[in-house]
């Protein structure tokens, strides 16, 4: 069992904190971003889940632009290009398969 509270987090971008959970095949992320923070546009192999716990976060993936909020999900592709800004300060969880190894 693992307990949040021991897991280090680390800021990855400006304003974009998070907490990684790895198991063999799969990576968990959970996130504080900061009201005004940037995502910029990337992909990745890995199929990305991303649900929104708290605020509003504009997400646009493979061109279309929506405002994500609490308990909003949304299933990203491989290899499909996203980005977010942070409307509200937001906590979001993020699932990644295959593991991301970006965030070893």
């Amino acid at each position: 069992m693992v307990n949040l509270k021991n897991i280090q987090g680390r800021e990855f971008l400006p304003g974009l904190s998070g907490k990684m959970l790895h198991g063999e095949k799969s990576t968990l992320g959970f996130w504080e971003i900061k009201k005004g923070s940037i995502i910029p546009e990337h992909q990745h192999e890995n199929e990305q889940i991303t649900c929104i716990l708290e605020g509003e976060l504009q997400m646009t993936i493979g061109g279309i632009t929506t405002v994500f909020r609490e308990g909003n999900a949304q299933v990203i592709p491989p290899n499909i290009p996203h980005s977010a800004v942070a409307l509200t300060d937001c906590r979001a969880i993020d699932s990644w398969t295959p593991v991301r190894e970006a965030y070893r």
